[in-house]
């Protein structure tokens, strides 16, 4: 039977953007559908919060939050979200729709997989979770359902934050939120260590056992079995249901779900590392080894794969509270047996029907008095979180419910619209109420400060009293404002921003000084030059080789021209000298050999012909042979004449 068309969230237009065509799946937290983006024309999953989480205001303010963190987690392994929203009652992600299939469906069909298909999917999925990991997200509840496989063969992880969002929010004490089969023993224990990514190292350890044999390594006719089992139990080895599977693909696998979190790679990135790693080390044969054809173990229904909220544990005993737990009945006394003698009177049937009677009116009256006791002084205030206040309060109104108001500034809520009450919406008010209902006043709003003047510091400290952040420091010349003070801001002051946006400072660095040409002076005489233009001078340690004299500047860093602030520095490096190189003897040779010596030693060259030119054997240089001349310098050679 096709339960989408009792759904009537199917065949609507929410939030009049996202057109509900169908219902994909169900789950402990939200409903996915398949939608169309009317405004874009193009496929997305909707993903809307079960009502009894979406009436709570922190919950919903929290996983926006989240879903804004995870949208900026742009990796081709992860759903991507597009869009948050809220209408009434619904609470939605629009978020990458994934045309294929789970990893859940592929081992319901094809039970275990070879090595190489099970690393094709794992890879993928700890690439993901390794770019959370480094984001700062931890998944909380990895599992077979939450892996999508394209049908182009992309795989993808779905869910990011969600887990952590509702755990968060709920409020929840002495419970933990994931899929029993999957949780890793510190989050069943309630450690700090269950809130960091080893959690989920352990979860890919589980789903990769699963992959290899077809089957959960903990099994159980009721979740508090599989719960005590990963709490004292370790991961069976793989190779006892698929003999033949590779030690190393084993010892991966049996690293990642060990108990201890100390013990497991640090991260998914760590993990991904290993698997990597463990191909390249694998043969063909051992890839492509097939294994048994091993089906998973039934489990009672909705038992272990719906995420769900379990009784916390104590760290070294088994699940709080007990399961399917036997009560005694107290059953009526047996009536009279047949052949009894009856006493002398009135009828058994006028009788009868007298008790019968009295016991009907007994019943109304007592019916009535619960009724009153237990519901008819009560009312129960109606969900109207994300609502405009005139419709909020007028649906308060009609259910005989006074109305109070409050505001209060929120990221997820639009201005004048309900982000909650009090009490809560579905509890029980005795009466005509009160309820109070909190307005958002839409996000809170500062004024940037007027900087433009102020020292650095004493800037910082404005924008931090102001609620805001200091961005980025850039320097700039000015004529007018003192060197290290404000020459403006970006937001400019008076700007109204949201609390904790960086506005970015502009500092003057002083009036510009051009920088005079200092080279070829006596080093004494180019200090004096540049204190007078207001800047100083460095002497570098090493000295070169230049064509100015020993001792005088060969070259100044900055050069001539550029602009520094007054007070600043100009490196000087000092001039050993010209290098002295021995000049050749090329007379004798042809005048284009000649200029080929003389350039192989770093001489220029200037040919002279004589007068009538007859031949080009050169007859003289301007350095004879074996003197020495400076490097770079102009060396002249002539050739014969008459």
């Amino acid at each position: 039977m096709d339960t989408t068309l009792n759904d009537p969230i199917v065949g609507q237009v929410v939030d009049g953007r996202y057109r509900v065509d169908a219902r994909i799946a169900v789950g402990g937290m939200a409903t996915v559908y398949r939608a169309v983006d009317t405004r874009l024309d193009r496929v997305v999953a909707l993903k809307v919060m079960h009502p009894s989480l979406a009436v709570d205001a922190a919950f919903v303010e929290r996983f926006i939050r989240e879903a804004r963190s995870v949208a900026r987690l742009a990796h081709p392994n992860v759903v991507a979200v597009f869009d948050q929203g809220a209408q009434g009652a619904y609470v939605y992600l629009a978020m990458e729709y994934v045309e294929g299939c789970t990893l859940r469906d592929v081992l319901r069909e094809r039970g275990a997989l070879r090595p190489r298909a099970a690393l094709d999917i794992l890879e993928p999925v700890l690439a993901a979770l390794g770019a959370a990991h480094r984001a700062g997200f931890v998944h909380r509840d990895m599992k077979p359902e939450n892996v999508l496989i394209g049908d182009d063969g992309r795989v993808k992880v779905a869910d990011f934050g969600l887990v952590r969002s509702v755990g968060d929010a709920t409020g929840t004490t002495g419970s933990v939120l994931g899929t029993v089969s999957y949780l890793a023993p510190e989050q069943l224990e309630g450690l700090p260590a269950g809130a960091g990514p080893g959690v989920d190292v352990y979860a890919c350890g589980v789903v990769l056992y699963e992959m290899l044999t077809g089957r959960k390594p903990h099994g159980g006719e009721t979740p508090a079995q599989v719960v005590y089992q990963h709490l004292n139990e370790d991961v069976p080895a793989p190779s006892a249901t698929a003999p033949g599977l590779a030690p190393a693909l084993a010892a991966l696998m049996a690293r990642a779900a060990v108990r201890d979190p100390a013990r497991r790679p640090a991260d998914a990135g760590a993990l991904l590392a290993l698997a990597r790693e463990l191909r390249g080390a694998l043969t063909e044969a051992e890839l492509d080894a097939e294994p048994p054809a091993a089906r998973p173990a039934s489990r009672t229904a909705g038992s272990e794969n719906r995420t769900s909220v379990l009784p916390g544990v104590a760290p070294h005993g088994g699940p709080a509270g007990g399961v399917d737990r036997t009560s005694r009945l107290d059953l009526p006394p047996a009536g009279p047996r047949d052949g009894a003698v009856r006493p002398a009177g009135r009828s058994p049937r006028r009788r009868r029907g007298a008790v019968a009677a009295l016991a009907a009116l007994l019943a109304v009256v007592v019916g009535v008095g619960v009724w009153y006791i237990n519901s008819g002084q009560f009312t129960r205030v109606p969900p109207v979180l994300g609502q405009s206040e005139q419709a909020a309060e007028k649906r308060l109104s009609d259910a005989g419910l006074d109305v109070r108001v409050t505001r209060g500034f929120s990221d997820a809520f639009a201005e004048g619209t309900v982000m909650g009450s009090e009490p809560a919406p579905e509890s029980r008010v005795r009466g005509s109420g009160p309820v109070t209902l909190a307005i958002s006043r839409g996000p809170r709003i500062v004024r940037v400060p007027e900087l433009a003047g102020l020292p650095l510091a004493d800037a910082r400290a404005a924008l931090k009293k102001a609620g805001l952040a200091p961005g980025l420091v850039t320097q700039s010349f000015d004529d007018t404002a003192d060197r290290g003070a404000v020459i403006s801001s970006d937001p400019g002051a008076g700007a109204r921003v949201r609390p904790d946006k960086a506005v970015a400072l502009k500092v003057s660095r002083g009036p510009a000084v051009e920088v005079p040409d200092v080279t070829g002076e006596d080093v004494d005489e180019a200090a004096s030059d540049l204190a007078d233009a207001g800047l100083k001078a460095k002497i570098a340690p090493q000295r070169v080789r230049s064509d100015e004299d020993a001792g005088a500047v060969a070259r100044q860093s900055p050069g001539e021209g550029g602009r520094l602030a007054e007070g600043d520095t100009v490196t000087l490096t000092v001039s050993k000298g010209p290098k002295m190189v021995t000049v050749p003897d090329v007379t004798g040779t042809s005048a284009d050999a000649a200029r080929k010596q003389l350039a192989d030693k770093g001489f220029e060259v200037q040919v002279k012909h004589s007068f009538p030119f007859i031949d080009d054997t050169i007859t003289d240089q301007s350095v004879a042979g074996g003197d020495k001349a400076p490097e770079g310098s102009t060396i002249t050679i002539r050739t014969d004449g008459l």
